[in-house]
């Protein structure tokens, strides 16, 4: 399998309520095996391009209005969020959506269902997301919105490893967290995609965090690929420095989409 039949976003517009673009013309790849950072300050576009793959956009009231997104040779655009999922690309959601009133395994539980496994397929896999967050396993019995945050985004890249995904698709996991808590994620995401072969699409604020366990990374500012590379050229460039910090200092939105242009 060649890079363009993995993961390949080509020249992608992003429109919202049909008169505020988002993104503009991004393309990049994802290979199989790879983690690959998706960089930029709040409002760069970086949830949006996540949910332009995912699918998600229209919960939105936003659409792809140009370009392509092919996931392993075939183009996604016509397929349901769920269809996505059962052929391996799930997304974890900026600020974790957990369940609160469930426990931290039935959290996890309602992952597996996508699958229809069973039972005993169910608690392999339970076993499998334990040994990587030992965490989990001490607090199985706790309703996950008395959990800590770092817990919690735990709990939900936990409940998307329950899909037995090929790709995951993972929005700001650093986002309102204790630094420990975050290497201590990140370490288990780099011991995933090493181990267990699972691919990932970080969205992230912190380059220099991300660009330590990452394989290439691309910059976004405006709805606009600023930069790529591989993250070690990427870590020494002083123009990513400015490209990620001029963004911030510009007072770009927090939220998105970030670019509005009347269509």
């Amino acid at each position: 399998m060649t890079a363009s039949q993995f993961l390949e976003v080509d020249n992608i517009e992003v429109l919202y309520s049909q008169a505020i673009l988002a993104l503009r013309g991004v393309s990049f790849r994802v290979e199989e095996g790879s983690i690959v950072a998706l960089l930029g300050a709040n409002g760069a576009g970086k949830t949006t391009t996540l949910k332009a793959i995912s699918n998600l956009l229209a919960s939105e009231r936003g659409h792809l209005s140009r370009g392509a997104i092919n996931w392993r040779g075939e183009i996604t655009r016509a397929l349901d969020p769920a269809d996505l999922v059962a052929r391996g690309v799930v997304q974890v959601l900026e600020g974790r959506h957990v369940f609160p009133q469930l426990t931290v395994e039935e959290n996890l539980r309602s992952g597996g269902f996508v699958r229809r496994p069973s039972r005993r397929a169910l608690a392999d896999d339970l076993e499998r997301i334990y040994t990587w967050f030992p965490r989990l396993r001490q607090r199985r019995g706790v309703r996950c919105g008395l959990t800590s945050g770092g817990e919690q985004q735990m709990v939900a890249i936990g409940r998307a490893l329950m899909t037995r995904p090929t790709l995951v698709l993972l929005d700001e996991p650093s986002m309102g967290l204790a630094p420990i808590i975050v290497e201590e994620i990140f370490h288990i995401i780099r011991d995933l995609n090493r181990n267990e072969g699972v691919s990932f699409l970080l969205a992230e604020q912190n380059a220099h965090l991300v660009l330590q366990f990452a394989d290439h990374g691309y910059v976004l500012e405006n709805g606009k690929v600023a930069a790529s590379g591989t993250a070690a050229d990427l870590a020494e460039r002083d123009d990513v420095a400015q490209f990620y910090l001029g963004a911030a200092a510009a007072g770009t939105a927090a939220v998105e989409p970030v670019q509005t242009t009347t269509v």
